[in-house]
């Protein structure tokens, strides 16, 4: 591997590192309550702040989580749950109503800690009124193909789901409620990480609406009942049942970003953080990146070279025929394309969210859209080799 693979390499596995559940929940644990304490959550990375919770709380506790297939890590008091990711499946519609009978009928004197992270929203699906798990496995796989943005997507599911936008912490009334974030979307707001289960929702079913007929998603007759009729309203802020709830963002992009930064910055390299919330098309996103880096490289403008850009956010993929929308890889072969025979750029573009083991890109936990891996490296040979590699298979008599 290349000095600048490995560099990209362990700049990767330090924000990784950053996003850790060990190194960023304990300090957020909250003060043991004098009844009982309730632990729930959901996310691709929920089972391991599971873990990590149980092993710094010195009292008694229960609880329930849902992960993806393959995350599970064993528990003593906690129970895991698997389920699919990222079209939610019959196990994530039954680990929601344990969950919402496991804090139905809580006390004041009761805490429940709610263990949230990226996948949350697929994993924890309980559908509206009206509505069924076929409804909201059809819905998932148009909004992915159609290109919508992560919060246009999230405010969708909050006004389809009977457990989301605020639904569950208002189950959870009168116990005090702390939810334990791990951010994976573009401004960090609560309402869109899971599509918001114990936060207040502003948006309302006609914006749901709205967002449907922009990208011209057919939904079936219920769908469309349960949002004109406004009867899949949200729990709004300053709804009473959430007078007693806390959330803390204890990981997030920039703090990922910054460990990333300080990897660079101690190997002697300039680096510079463009922004934590990128959105859009990826393969549009990876062409300006491009046009940024081969200005740099030729006029030392805006940063002069030899330097590391650094960005997070979430783009989307607008699917076009079979494919499969792996946002870091289209981003990455679309920089490649536009990097013009430039053969001063190296990149990589990885996904962290549930990332645990890092020995190879190949062996990631951390998934890049539907696809199992977490993202790719790309360097002036890549597109070369792709092409050889695509001549070579087109020869007759090749296996």
């Amino acid at each position: 591997m290349g000095i600048h693979r490995t560099l990209l390499r362990r700049m990767f596995d330090a924000a990784v590192a950053a996003a850790q559940p060990s190194a960023c929940l304990p300090p957020h644990l909250p003060a043991p309550p004098k009844g009982r304490t309730i632990v729930i959550g959901a996310g691709k990375a929920s089972a391991e702040m599971a873990r990590v919770f149980e092993r710094h709380w010195s009292g008694l506790l229960q609880g329930l989580v849902v992960t993806r297939y393959g995350d599970a890590v064993p528990c003593e008091r906690i129970t895991i749950v698997e389920a699919a990711h990222p079209v939610p499946d019959a196990a994530g519609l039954e680990a929601a109503r344990r969950i919402r009978a496991l804090v139905t009928g809580l006390a004041e004197d009761d805490l429940v800690v709610c263990l949230v992270s990226g996948g949350g929203s697929a994993l924890l699906v309980e559908p509206g009124e009206g509505l069924t798990l076929d409804d909201k496995q059809a819905i998932n796989r148009a909004l992915f193909a159609s290109g919508a943005t992560n919060a246009e997507m999230t405010c969708v599911r909050r006004h389809l789901s009977a457990i989301k936008g605020g639904r569950l912490a208002a189950a959870c009334w009168p116990a005090r409620v702390v939810t334990l974030l791990m951010s994976d979307v573009p401004g960090d707001d609560p309402v869109d990480i899971a599509s918001g289960p114990t936060v207040g929702d502003a948006s309302t079913c006609a914006d749901a609406l709205a967002i449907l007929r922009r990208y011209a998603i057919h939904v079936p007759h219920a769908v469309l009942e349960l949002l004109e009729s406004g009867a899949g309203e949200s729990v709004k802020p300053g709804d009473a049942r959430l007078a007693r709830c806390e959330t803390r963002l204890i990981a997030t992009p920039q703090r990922a970003l910054e460990a990333a930064a300080a990897v660079a910055r101690e190997a002697g390299v300039a680096v510079h953080i463009l922004g934590d919330d990128i959105e859009g098309e990826a393969r549009e996103v990876g062409i300006v990146m491009a046009c940024i880096a081969r200005q740099a490289g030729k006029w030392s403008q805006p940063f002069s070279p030899p330097c590391i850009l650094v960005s997070g956010g979430e783009t989307s993929v607008t699917l076009r025929g079979k494919g499969r929308g792996g946002r870091n890889v289209e981003f990455l072969l679309a920089l490649g394309v536009a990097r013009d025979g430039h053969t001063g750029i190296h990149a990589i573009a990885c996904d962290t969210e549930g990332v645990d083991g890092v020995e190879g890109i190949d062996g990631i936990d951390g998934i890049d859209g539907v696809e199992e891996i977490a993202g790719a490296l790309l360097d002036p040979g890549t597109l070369v080799r792709a092409r050889l590699g695509h001549q070579a298979a087109r020869q007759p008599g090749q296996p």
